[in-house]
């Protein structure tokens, strides 16, 4: 699916709006791989995260237009309406199945409102559909970033809260696959695909076995998220180290009202993804 241009169209520079807290903290010891979540830390998210979409979902005007452009005939609030139902629904089936912290798959909920059977059509609707409530822009420094982690040899990998466009992201803005970029496949590990969302433990588990897989252990491993509960919280609990991206107000997320984050602490706060080179390279010493 070629939605390069399509992408282009809606792509808006964004910053990040900074936050009070400062950089700071030491790794517990050299690590060997290191693992991202992906709105909010990688890439700015105009929502907070793709799950925090619903707060802007009522942009009339803009849902309007879609909805012209695709000829559906439904007004922007019945639309909206509509879509958190179906998510609400699927999520209580998934929920009585024994998933704790379900996870949908957007393009199914789609087909499903839309009552359209073209696949690619759907697809091609949801992605304006979430680019318009949640426009997304690369993180300074990112590619950087991510060039020096191939350099110093770090195995890469991803956990994080995403849709089958999530990946499309990095094609998009670098202009190369997640793989292309250093990131080993087999240390993927998208919501949609596992129908389990963080903060669940099973997305975590499934990578600290993966790791082990690899001849690497958990604590020489490194997980960098925004959120404090559905990143860092289920990091330690497999031994990660972890590092809190407290780079964008828009997404950074303490959870200090959650009794699991109140003496949770991390190795790391960065507020820039830059500062992560000179804990990688001073840990390779």
């Amino acid at each position: 699916m070629g939605y390069d241009k399509l992408a282009s169209e809606y792509s808006i520079p964004m910053y990040p709006l900074p936050t009070s807290m400062s950089p700071g903290g030491r790794l517990a010891e050299p690590i060997q791989c290191v693992l991202f979540d992906i709105y909010g830390t990688l890439f700015i998210s105009g929502s907070g995260d793709i799950g925090l979409a619903k707060k802007t979902a009522l942009e009339a005007e803009k849902i309007e237009r879609l909805l012209q452009k695709f000829n559906i005939h439904k007004t922007p609030r019945g639309l909206v309406t509509e879509l958190y139902k179906a998510i609400e629904d699927e999520h209580r089936q998934l929920r009585d199945d024994g998933i704790d912290y379900p996870e949908i798959e957007i393009d199914r909920i789609w087909k499903q409102i839309l009552e359209i059977d073209d696949l690619d059509h759907v697809q091609s609707f949801a992605i304006e559909y979430e680019l318009t409530i949640n426009p997304v822009y690369p993180m300074p420094n990112l590619e950087k970033t991510l060039a020096v982690c191939r350099e110093q040899n770090l195995t890469m990998g991803i956990i994080s809260n995403a849709q089958f466009f999530t990946p499309l992201l990095f094609e998009w803005f670098l202009h190369s696959s997640p793989e292309d970029l250093g990131f080993h496949s087999e240390l993927i590990f998208l919501s949609y695909q596992i129908r389990h969302a963080k903060p669940s433990m099973v997305l975590f588990k499934k990578a600290a076995s993966a790791i082990s897989a690899k001849g690497l252990k958990p604590a020489a491993s490194l997980y960098v998220g925004n959120d404090m509960l559905n990143d860092i919280y289920p990091a330690k609990q497999f031994g990660f180290q972890t590092a809190l991206f407290a780079g964008d107000t828009r997404s950074l997320r303490l959870r200090t009202d959650d009794s699991r984050c109140v003496n949770l602490s991390t190795n790391l706060v960065l507020t820039d993804l830059e500062q992560l080179i000179g804990h990688i390279t001073g840990s390779k010493k």
